[in-house]
């Protein structure tokens, strides 16, 4: 994110301004450093005479043009990345002249280059606000216009945007001005509908690409070259088409944009971008190696996420970043509805939904830096940390839970009018509600206050006395809230009673009621037979925290999970053992057992995977520190006899690999690890290829077997960018002191490119090290206020967040991030990052005290 536009400047800027088109030209000839960007901006202006800025950041600026007048380019504000627009008529026309720079930071136009070829990739990003890193414009998504792009550009190379190419000119002896003389092809790609400045897009190189078409809507998948043999073209193709199906049919909008080409590139910071029909993923969903069908189903949601977002967010966007959620809220909640709806994951879509999406809500949401869903945005940097749990997976969930209030068919009407009404315009927070009121013929002012405009999530308690022959009595659903966050709000839930019969764990009761207030009684169970197991929130219907009474928990620890005849249900109990662990009201250890005694009969492997990494996290996190190597020998026990006993190549399998890596630290386990790696003691059937050797590899590294020689050996096999990454996250993790200050130069030296970056911030905080991660607590302390001044949101971003002492689990650092702020000044954001870490390590001391209680 380049400048720090605030929401006051944005409504100034866009009541003063209409902006009409953007004639955007680019020379990508012109060296490794910087390439040639002529942009030409037509734009009305209510109040002639008046003086406003256009956005530019990182450039030479070599000539500014308005209405035919010369400004002085001395006027460029640098750091601000701003330049004055003085006198400005009624019709204007602004040509801006300038060279701007290649990124390595993943923001703006990112340049790299692939070690195993020298092939060289280009990509942008311009989510939030970095597209006046690439050309001059009004960088605020309610100042849409037309987007005109014409790219010289060398004569091999692929060049895609926005809108498809309309004419392509062959230049045998181009030269630009700064540039060498070479072939050359320009490129003129038509003016697309009025869009936002930050879901155009540029992506450029060597790419390899298969084409298709469905519905009339011609399809492009890209990849690099050296990635072409793994890309698997027929699967992607076929969930676009079972998207734009779906979406068709529900939105009742045909596709705005005309082709759709889909991109995975290299170093991406995020999972992907809704470029309007150049949609950029993580080249990581091209599968170079085998994974399991939760890596396939986290690609598929991504890729229909994105898909979503060609609806909510392109054709009609939020007016400014308060109402982000518009976009990334509907685009989370119609992805798993298409995937539950139209692919062949069907109802499970849901069930991955509750134990993924809505965990990383529910841990967003009770951080001290909560926030309503429908957030107060006052500038750039405010909304850069709101990509978080609470935009994309709480406010799914809201959603999900509205409509078992108004029903799906209203909603979609209410969808519909939405958009058919709002095409191509900015929206707030009320014209959605206004839609959606209209359609379903509800008042939803209420349940706005209750659910977009407050923060934190509610915990829903069942309590009920039991009679001598073990009958409900009375039976009440208990609601609590925080004193700092004291909202009670209305929740449509489910309560099932379980309970266990020839080996099988079912559902023998379901009653459906509106909690409201503190205590709802729920006459429906009074004289019903106590159950094994009561579980609140049956079927996921609302968004809360659900705790479980003593005789359910002991039904599950005591091997009740693993005899549930459905998913969601245990999804939805793995998930309330798993809050109560965090919360400390279960003892990790206890969880460990729940873990052990229970996930290897769970089918579903996404949710597996999901567990497997709560259990080591609790382990190394959570567990008293004086039965921790017992948490982590159990689980080591465990997962090695599951490898054993699982089905030779099955997802399962590499599950069970993956995870004892992790946990691996005994001599015994970590010969293991390398007779797989080796091969002397393979499992049957287990595929050890490139991925998988690192991880081994990495095991290994970390646990004092291998070092720097054997980490250059597996380079030299694995000549790849994804083999750097690797390799750079082994260097980290040996355990030295030498190699963790060797870590730290290169982390704080600010010369790492994004993807190196975080792979070596991976492994230098290992879990395993926490001794000699100690004095870079201090250290941390006092290099972030300097890299959060100095260097870029993304790249300080993931320092503060990933370098933060978070593995030192004493008060100590609790106070050191306290006393840094108290002294700093630090800005907001970065403020919220430090805080978020702090409450980190007191949440983990308080699940330590319970587990050692």
């Amino acid at each position: 994110m380049a400048g720090n536009l605030t929401r006051d400047e944005a409504r100034e800027r866009a009541r003063l301004l209409k902006v009409e088109s953007y004639d955007v030209k680019l020379d990508l000839t012109e060296g490794e450093e910087r390439f040639e960007s002529v942009t030409t901006v037509r734009f009305s202006a209510a109040e002639p005479g008046a003086t406003t800025f256009i956005d530019l950041h990182g450039a030479h600026v070599r000539s500014v043009e308005l209405n035919g007048v010369a400004l002085d380019v001395a006027a460029y504000d640098e750091d601000k990345g701003r330049f004055p627009l003085p006198g400005l008529a009624a019709e204007n026309e602004l040509v801006v002249d300038a060279d701007c720079a290649y990124m390595r930071t993943g923001e703006g136009l990112h340049r790299f280059v692939d070690p195993e070829d020298q092939k060289v990739y280009l990509h942008t990003q311009f989510e939030t606000a970095d597209a006046h890193r690439m050309y001059a414009c009004f960088d605020q998504p309610d100042l849409k216009a037309t987007f005109e792009l014409t790219v010289i550009a060398p004569a091999d190379w692929e060049v895609v945007s926005n809108a498809a190419a309309d004419a392509v000119e062959e230049l045998a002896g181009h030269q630009g001005r700064h540039g060498v003389m070479q072939a050359a092809r320009r490129h003129h790609f038509a003016p697309t509908a009025p869009i936002s400045t930050y879901i155009t897009a540029l992506v450029a190189g060597g790419y390899h690409k298969v084409t298709s078409e469905h519905d009339g809507i011609p399809l492009g998948i890209y990849c690099r070259a050296s990635l072409a043999e793994h890309l698997d073209a027929d699967n992607i193709f076929e969930l676009t088409r079972q998207g734009f199906d779906f979406f068709h049919k529900v939105f009742g909008v045909r596709y705005p944009f005309g082709k759709y080409d889909q991109l995975f590139v290299p170093e991406f910071n995020a999972g992907a971008m809704e470029n309007a029909g150049c949609v950029t993923f993580l080249e990581d969903y091209v599968f170079r190696s085998r994974v399991t069908d939760a890596m396939v189903e986290r690609r598929a949601e991504t890729i229909l996420h994105e898909m979503a977002h060609m609806w909510f967010g392109d054709l009609v966007t939020m007016r400014w970043w308060d109402d982000l959620w518009l976009n990334e809220s509907f685009a989370t909640y119609a992805s798993v509805l298409c995937q539950a709806e139209a692919t062949r994951w069907g109802k499970g879509a849901w069930t991955t939904f509750a134990n993924v999406e809505k965990a990383w809500a529910y841990r967003q949401d009770q951080l001290p830096s909560t926030h309503p869903i429908a957030a107060d945005i006052p500038d750039m940097q405010a909304v850069e940390v709101n990509f978080d749990g609470i935009t994309y997976a709480k406010g799914a969930s809201v959603l999900k839970q509205l409509v078992a209030y108004v029903g799906l068919d209203n909603f979609l009407a209410g969808v519909r009018d939405y958009f058919n009404e709002h095409a191509w315009g900015n929206t707030e927070l009320k014209d959605l509600l206004t839609a959606l009121e209209r359609t379903s013929g509800r008042d939803l002012s209420s349940w706005s206050k209750e659910w977009l405009e407050t923060s934190w999530v509610n915990t829903l308690r069942p309590s009920f006395t039991v009679d001598a022959e073990g009958r409900f009595e009375s039976f009440e659903v208990l609601q609590e809230a925080p004193a700092e966050y004291p909202t009670l709000r209305s929740h449509r839930v489910a309560i099932g009673l379980y309970s266990l019969a020839d080996g099988a764990l079912t559902r023998t009761k379901r009653v459906e009621l509106d909690v409201v207030g503190a205590r709802t009684a729920v006459a429906e169970l009074v004289g019903e037979t106590q159950p094994d197991l009561v579980l609140i929130n049956d079927d996921d219907l609302t968004y809360a925290k659900v705790r479980l009474d003593e005789r359910s928990l002991a039904t599950l620890v005591e091997g009740g999970i693993s005899q549930f005849t459905e998913s969601l249900p245990r999804a939805l109990s793995w998930s309330a053992a798993w809050d109560m662990t965090r919360d400390a009201e279960m003892a990790t250890r206890d969880y460990v057992q729940l873990v052990i005694s229970g996930i290897e009969t769970v089918k579903d492997i996404t949710v597996v995977q999901t567990v497997l990494r709560q259990a080591r996290q609790a382990v190394q996190q959570y567990a008293d520190p004086a039965w921790r190597a017992e948490g982590l020998a159990q689980l080591a026990a465990a997962l090695k006899s599951w490898i054993g006993a699982a089905e030779a190549g099955s997802d399962h399998q590499l599950a069970y690999v993956n995870a004892f890596c992790a946990v691996a630290t005994s001599p015994e386990d970590l010969a293991f690890v390398k007779g797989i790696l080796d091969g002397t003691s393979a499992p049957e059937g287990l595929a050890v290829d490139a991925d998988l050797r690192w991880t081994l590899t990495h095991a290994l590294v970390s646990g004092g077997v291998l070092g720097a020689a054997d980490i250059d050996a597996e380079l030299k096999r694995d000549a790849t960018a994804s083999g750097e990454r690797s390799a750079a996250l082994c260097r980290a993790a040996i355990p030295t002191a030498e190699a963790k200050a060797e870590a730290w130069a290169a982390i704080t030296g600010g010369k790492l490119a994004n993807a190196i970056f975080r792979t070596t911030i991976a492994g230098f905080q290992d879990p395993h090290h926490v001794e000699l991660l100690r004095p870079y607590k201090e250290k941390y302390f006092s290099e972030v206020g300097r890299v959060y001044e100095e260097w870029t949101f993304d790249m300080a971003q993931s320092f503060a967040v990933g370098c933060f002492p978070a593995l030192l689990i004493e008060q100590e650092t609790v106070r050191a991030a306290e006393e840094y702020l108290a002294a700093s000044g630090a800005p907001q954001a970065l403020r919220r990052m430090v805080l978020e870490g702090a409450d980190g390590v007191s949440r983990a001391l308080r699940a330590r005290a319970k587990d050692a209680s």
